[in-house]
């Protein structure tokens, strides 16, 4: 889970969507300015440095960077103790805003515009606190970030991300189609954040019988004109192949306004960078102290999006010590250890499924940021990748991840053996991506190792996963307006083997587009 830990396999890298739609700025000669603030321009650089710098906007739209590159600050503001103790009773959307504040600058949207985009992001959610931290028997902590519409974290980035976006399509009169495909969660939490939307058209393919019933229907029972859902006969690798063929055609692209939300987009980062200092500030014991004290993030990952988001956070000067957990697919785990960031053959399906990806894409944001903003061995490193898939990392840029990052990986077996645990001592629910971390507080506090608080990301409510609950020998809870699901009608096209995946594609999307003309 992008917890980065709930994330489908993002397109191609293709020239970047955002910067066919129209040119997004780009930084005029000299314009430094400087060290970012709310004051000044907070430009975005690629990770592979052979593309031009943008603003938030610019990067908002592009995705990928037309380099092949992530996009990322040129310069991160670093938070004194004063600013860490004003920000430490500020509640979660608030810690939002102002992060937002310092990442995209008020020439591009101003702190009032930025306060009414992000409340109407989060006016949908459950609980009053938008993220609740759940303090449990031995020094558990479980930060929940499943308290949006769809049960998952990734409501908090894509509903605030959305916002942004409508924000600027209104400003530029512009109206964008968005393809998605995902693994279960991704999809139902984009559709939420842009269904009825006037200028957002969204096509998600959704692997058929590999999500659960509940993260299908929370996808294909959305009946509105802007939302577009397809069955694909495959896994999430095999209907990624479709969204590949058609970002790699250049001109189609640009022809009809094509984005992605996947994690490769900075917006989601950066609102997940407020996960860790909630955290932070809600597990650490005093800011009285000099040094301040230290706080161990534990972090579920798949395609490392909230990973990122922990180490771009300590850069800032948050006294995190962060933990990454992965299932069985671990290569985020090996990186860590060994400096291995390789292929080991084909994805392992697991209980954790959201979890179950090949290539953690966000990596390469932290190859960048720990090298020290080293965009040439950050390209070649990536392009090695790209071209061999496996890399081993150069030894200085591993001995700065081990330093920056433990991590730990965890079997099927685990998973249900932490959640039996913690019903068990609690009476409390864990979503086997949340056991994943939680495994790992077990794993320390068994083993008596000495350590600061610990805060374990929860990323999915455990009511989206009945049938984990029960291979863990437990009774699922299954909230009403989830139970509500089977009674709405569904709409979902279907794309058997057999078909061509790609020309179906192609042909909706340009239908939108000939509609489009139609009514305007």
């Amino acid at each position: 889970m992008q917890a980065g830990a709930l994330a489908a396999e993002p397109p191609a890298r293709a020239p970047a969507p955002g910067l066919l739609l129209g040119s997004p700025p780009v930084s005029p000669p000299g314009d430094r300015g400087a060290l970012p603030g709310v004051s000044s321009v907070m430009w975005y650089v690629s990770t592979r440095g052979m593309a031009p710098r943008v603003d938030f906007e610019g990067a908002l739209f592009s995705g990928y960077a037309p380099d092949g590159g992530l996009y990322m600050p040129e310069e991160l503001p670093q938070l004194d103790r004063e600013t860490l103790r004003q920000w430490s009773t500020l509640s979660y959307p608030d810690l939002v805003k102002e992060l937002c504040a310092l990442f995209i600058g008020p020439q591009l949207i101003s702190r009032d515009d930025l306060t009414g985009l992000v409340d109407r992001a989060f006016s949908r959610f459950r609980h009053k606190e938008v993220v609740h931290l759940s303090r449990l028997r031995n020094g558990l902590n479980v930060l929940e970030l499943w308290h949006g519409v769809t049960y998952a974290f990734k409501d908090l980035s894509l509903g605030c991300t959305a916002q942004f976006l409508q924000r600027f399509l209104e400003k530029r009169k512009q109206r964008v189609t968005v393809v998605v495909g995902t693994s279960g969660d991704t999809g139902s939490a984009a559709i939420e954040s842009v269904h009825g939307a006037k200028n957002v058209d969204i096509i998600v393919l959704l692997p058929k019988g590999h999500c659960t019933r509940i993260q299908e229907l929370q996808m294909t029972t959305v009946l509105r004109e802007n939302v577009h859902v397809f069955g694909v006969e495959g896994n999430s690798d095999e209907l990624d192949e479709p969204i590949k063929a058609v970002f790699a055609d250049v001109a189609f692209v640009k022809m009809h306004n094509l984005m992605s939300l996947n994690s490769i987009n900075w917006s989601r980062v950066l609102v997940q960078m407020a996960h860790h200092f909630f955290a932070y500030f809600r597990c650490a014991p005093s800011l009285d102290t000099d040094p301040l004290p230290a706080v161990e993030v534990v972090v579920p990952t798949g395609a490392a999006g909230n990973l990122a988001a922990g180490c771009i956070a300590q850069k800032m000067g948050l006294p995190i010590h962060l933990a990454v957990v992965v299932n069985c697919n671990d290569i985020i785990h090996r990186t860590v250890q060994r400096g291995d960031f390789s292929l080991s053959g084909a994805v392992k399906p697991t209980l954790a499924s959201a979890m179950d990806i090949q290539v953690p894409y966000n990596m390469e944001r932290i190859f960048w940021l720990l090298s020290g903003s080293d965009s040439q061995g950050t390209r070649a490193l990536m392009e090695q990748f790209e071209r061999t898939q496996s890399v081993s990392l150069p030894e200085e840029l591993h001995s700065k991840l081990s330093e920056a990052v433990a991590s730990e990986s965890v079997s099927d077996e685990t998973i249900t053996q932490t959640m039996s645990r913690c019903w068990e001592e609690n009476r409390y629910l864990l979503c086997p991506h949340s056991a994943v971390a939680v495994s790992y507080h077990y794993q320390q506090t068994d083993r008596q190792q000495p350590s600061p608080p610990r805060c374990c990301l929860a990323p999915a409510s455990a009511a989206k996963f009945p049938e984990a609950v029960l291979a863990a020998g437990l009774t699922p809870e299954t909230p009403p307006e989830i139970l509500a699901l089977e009674r709405k009608e569904a709409r979902c096209v279907a794309m058997r083997k057999g078909d061509d995946w790609t020309l179906m594609l192609r042909d909706t999307i340009e239908s939108l587009s000939r509609q489009r003309v139609i009514s305007s």
